[in-house]
Order: C-alpha cells, then structure tokens, then sequence
C-alpha cells in the first residue's frame, strides 16, 4: 500500500510517498514555504493563505502522478500562529506566523507586553490545564492581541494552517487534530478551555471540532478516485513518532529549534509544557531551546567579511566542525539565548581573553552551553526521570561530534542516535502503518 505524506512546514512544504509496504518514504517533493507579506510593522510575520494553498497543491500534483495508487493523504504542519475564517470558510485574515512576535509589544496605556497581560488574566489553574504554553506566536497569543486591537469579528473560526488548506484541498470543513490544539485545549477535559478563552476575552468564536488522528477530515478526487485526508498532527508529535520514540527515552532534538521531550501515559504537569500526544497520552516537552538558529548566526558573523569580499566559503561548516575537534573552550563563554528562548532573551559571548577568542573555543563554548541546556530542561520535566535511554535526533548531532560528546558526557544514560533525515514524513507514515 502506498499513500501520501505531506509536511507543511515553516521553511518548506514537503511530501513525499509513504511506501507502508517497506517501510520507507519514496520521491520526495518540495517547494518553499510563501515569503512573508510585505510592509508590515516590524515584528509583525504573516502570509497569505491562498499562495499557502497554491504551493500545497504543487507539491501535492507531484506526488499524486509518482504515486497514482495512493490510498489517502497523511498530514503534519507547523504548531502555532492561527488563521480566522468567517462562516462560509473564507478568509478574514492572512496566516499569522507562529514566528510572529507582536505580542511582545507594549498593551495600549501599559508598559506591559501583552504576552505577560494575557498570562495575568489567567490563573495558575487554567494556565496548566491549557500546558503552560504561551508563546508570542502561539494561537492564544495572537487571538488575544487582535481582540485587544479590536480586531477579532465575533463568531469567527480560528483555524492552523494546516485546517485550512486541508479544508481547502478538499471543500470540507476545518476540522484541527488535537496535537495542534496547543495553549487552546482544556487537557483535563480534551475540550476547548472556554474558560480561559472568557477570561481572556476571545469567546464568542466557533472553535472548529477536535479530531484524533484516525478520522479522515474530508476526500480529495483524482483522476476518478477519491482519496481520504486525514487532519494535520503537529510536526513535533509527528517527528517524534518518526524516530519512534518509546515512554521510557528521554527526546533531545538538536537541529534549527531544539526540545527535550518526553511521553507520559497520563496528564503530568511538570515545570515545563505538556501537548497531546496519541492514543491518549500526553508529551511533557521544553521547546524553543538554542540550537542551530543562534549557531546560524555565529556563522554569518564568521563569514561576513570574506561574503563582503565577494568569497563565498562553501565548506564553512566543514571548518567549524574541524575546529571543534580541539574539544575545549579554554574558559570562553558563549550563551546562544539570542532570541526569546527556554534559556532567556539575553545571549552573550563572555571571558573573552587575548589567547582564546578563536573559531574552535567559540562553538565549542557554544556546545558546552547547549548541552548544559539540554540537562537543565530535562530536569524541568519531571523531579524524578523515568527514562532508561535518550533519543537523540537531529542533524547537528551528526554534523558535530563535539557536540555528541558533551551529551554523552552531562547525561549518565545510554544514547540512541537516530540519523533519520525524514523524521516527519516517517511519522507520518507509522501513522498511515498503524491504520490511525
């Protein structure tokens, strides 16, 4: 049997087709994800739903004539950011990014930003059952800001972007899988925390239905046969199954954004966020973790004069990974916090000397503190770890050994590597294996 798997990520959507028979992902297609809209204030990161749409169904054609037998479609998308439709599913407003950061601006008359506003509306209560997740880009977030700036049309429908294009692609109903549902579902319940929701003051909008992962949301014709979809699970829950991981592992994912996770058969609130995960059981996770978006911008410092030179270092990389080798930071210190993360908002490079300001202590410095990081988040999840093993995933584990070794070195459990570079697609296809 074969079927189709569709990321619709936050740099690019991709697909690919779900052999279920070897178990492996086939023809791998993709396109960019659309470019912001342009002139918007600063901090403000939205994109148009219909070009969202237009590169899907690219994307989508591709894999539908390499695999003209699929069976249905599987689906991951980006967690966060929201979309308001009116009544007839129309568009009422562009995809507000979960990378959207105007939350973090003052509230009118208040030197308060309204991400630290909406968390004072909140009890503690009511800001566990919905996972401790607040995030300046989180669906809540972004709802609380357009209510704040009278722009939330009552009775709307706030939708992911992963709901509508499925909607779309299919002329169906939004319907949102629960693993989407972050800072939004009462996890006590399984329900939309309407409460949270009053207290907030953006009730009175038409919340699509939840929807586990084995009801399929709409059917999409091709060439004369019809072909189940089945709603977006979130990327992260999606990645993680792909790596398949198991309740006694502890996840480290080291790549762009980073997380430590780790499945709980039942609601365990912990110093950290809790998601759904499948068949019922939950995800204690830490996200937002410094990892490779900082480590970027190590690099394009790194290699801003010779790129203004007109040399463009091809192997730069290659180069650091090389000058990690020498395994020390020879008492430099670098903290990656160079956004708003799980570690701060205040990065800085520090005990800079005259004998070691050099490429190799600079990212190994950079190692040493995300392996710290990693340690210290993991005790956000539990006071008492029930993990046997760690899991860990990502590119940047094997692009720097440095880095493997100062896992290995903080955690004294064994380490599963997983060198699979489609964790998002594979989870998809487990997903389509299982029959869910």
């Amino acid at each position: 049997m074969r079927c189709i798997g569709i990321d619709i990520g936050s740099s690019s959507i991709k697909g690919g087709v779900l052999n279920v028979a070897t178990g492996r992902v086939e023809h791998i297609e993709k396109v960019a994800f659309p470019g912001p809209v342009n002139s918007l204030p600063p901090g403000f990161h939205e994109v148009s739903p219909a070009e969202i749409v237009q590169s899907t169904r690219q994307v989508l054609h591709s894999l539908l004539q390499a695999a003209p037998d699929a069976e249905h479609i599987r689906f991951s998308s980006q967690m966060g950011g929201v979309l308001l439709l009116n009544q007839q599913q129309q568009p009422i407003t562009n995809y507000l990014s979960w990378r959207d950061q105007r939350s973090l601006l003052p509230a009118p008359d208040s030197n308060t930003p309204l991400l630290h506003q909406l968390r004072a509306s909140w009890t503690d209560q009511q800001y566990e059952d919905l996972g401790k997740e607040l995030k300046p880009g989180s669906a809540t977030t972004l709802l609380y800001w357009l209510a704040q700036a009278r722009q939330l049309p009552q009775h709307a429908v706030p939708v992911t972007v992963g709901d509508y294009v499925i909607a779309e692609l299919c002329g169906a109903v939004p319907r949102m899988h629960r693993s989407q549902g972050i800072g939004m579902l009462n996890l006590q319940t399984n329900d939309w925390h309407h409460e949270a929701f009053a207290a907030a003051g953006i009730d009175g909008l038409h919340w699509p239905e939840p929807i586990a992962e084995s009801e399929p949301v709409g059917q999409l014709s091709f060439n004369g046969r019809r072909l189940n979809c089945f709603a977006a699970i979130g990327d992260q829950q999606a990645a993680l199954l792909g790596i398949d991981l198991q309740s006694s592992e502890l996840s480290i994912n080291c790549s762009t954004g980073s997380q430590v996770s780790q499945i709980t058969s039942t609601f365990q609130p912990g110093n950290c966020q809790t998601r759904c995960w499948f068949n019922g059981q939950f995800l204690n996770t830490v996200t937002h973790i410094p990892a490779g978006r900082s480590l970027t911008i190590l690099e394009a410092l790194l290699t801003e004069l010779p790129r203004s030179a007109g040399i463009t270092l091809s192997n730069s990389w290659q180069l650091i990974a090389a000058a990690t080798e020498c395994d020390t930071s020879n008492g430099l210190c670098c903290d990656l916090s160079f956004f708003s993360s799980a570690m701060g908002d205040a990065g800085n490079i520090s005990h800079i000397t005259t004998e070691n300001l050099t490429v190799g202590n600079l990212f190994c410095a950079a190692f040493d503190f995300m392996a710290d990081s990693y340690l210290e988040c993991s005790r956000r999840l539990t006071d008492t770890p029930a993990w046997t093993q760690l899991a860990v995933s990502g590119g940047l584990v094997q692009a720097f050994p440095a880095l493997r070794r100062r896992l290995a070195a903080r955690f004294s459990w064994p380490l599963r590597e997983v060198a699979e570079q489609e964790e998002t697609l594979m989870g998809l296809l487990k997903l389509a294996a299982a029959g869910h």
